[in-house]
């Protein structure tokens, strides 16, 4: 969808919502280059892939700021499910009944993610997951989407490999993040994995030509 026509349906059903600042403000700038940038780096867990019938378990966030990582900024928290079990999927994350018992509530949650994306690009690896169930979050809980501009690190690297014949699981994070030179972090934890997506993210601008030369613009286009 593009923004003008999310902005022509959603705007005023928006306005009493914590997404009133995404019609409202001005558009982010992408010509300006990441040096310049502030970007936000997001990680979900979830109790599956698909997100229509799963369900979000945590969230992990970093700031990207001027071409630096934010440790400060860095937010993690569990959502809390009252009536549901993490059932097989913690195999995967790790994340059991007992820990979401212990967490927030999802419009708690989505509210903090929220007010650090404002003003910011978001930055994943692998889009369709994080933007299918914020999306789904948005409308559930405010009854509208959220305007989204997406760097996406796994699209980025595929595009830079597009002529090279890679094995299953290259474009996973941790397989991309070997090949810069990045440390092996523990996967499938959401703050963690938000890190391991920004340090790749700075690794593959490093790449391309440099925090002050790359923009956002050369970013999204690479993120299709």
């Amino acid at each position: 969808m593009s923004a003008w026509w999310l902005h022509w349906r959603y705007a005023k059903s928006a306005a009493q919502t914590p997404l009133a600042c995404f019609y409202t403000d001005p558009p982010i700038n992408q010509n300006q280059c990441v040096a310049d940038a502030e970007l936000l780096a997001l990680d979900f867990e979830t109790s599956g892939l698909n997100p229509q019938s799963d369900r979000l378990l945590s969230m992990g966030w970093v700031l990207i700021s001027r071409g630096r990582i934010r440790m400060a900024s860095a937010g993690h928290c569990i959502i809390r499910s009252d009536h549901h079990s993490v059932g097989q999927s913690a195999t995967v994350h790790g994340l059991l009944d007992a820990d979401l018992e212990q967490g927030i509530s999802l419009p708690e949650a989505l509210n903090s993610l929220l007010a650090m994306l404002r003003g910011r690009m978001l930055v994943v690896h692998y889009s369709p997951i994080e933007a299918g169930f914020l999306q789904k979050a948005c409308q559930m809980i405010h009854g509208v989407p959220l305007p989204l501009q997406i760097i996406d690190t796994l699209a980025i690297e595929a595009q830079r490999r597009a002529h090279i014949h890679d094995s299953q699981g290259a474009l996973r994070l941790h397989a991309c993040r070997e090949r810069y030179g990045l440390p092996r972090y523990r996967a499938h934890n959401a703050a963690i994995d938000a890190l391991a997506c920004a340090e790749l993210l700075l690794a593959q601008v490093a790449h391309i030509g440099g925090a002050h030369s790359v923009t956002l613009k050369e970013l999204l286009r690479r993120s299709r």
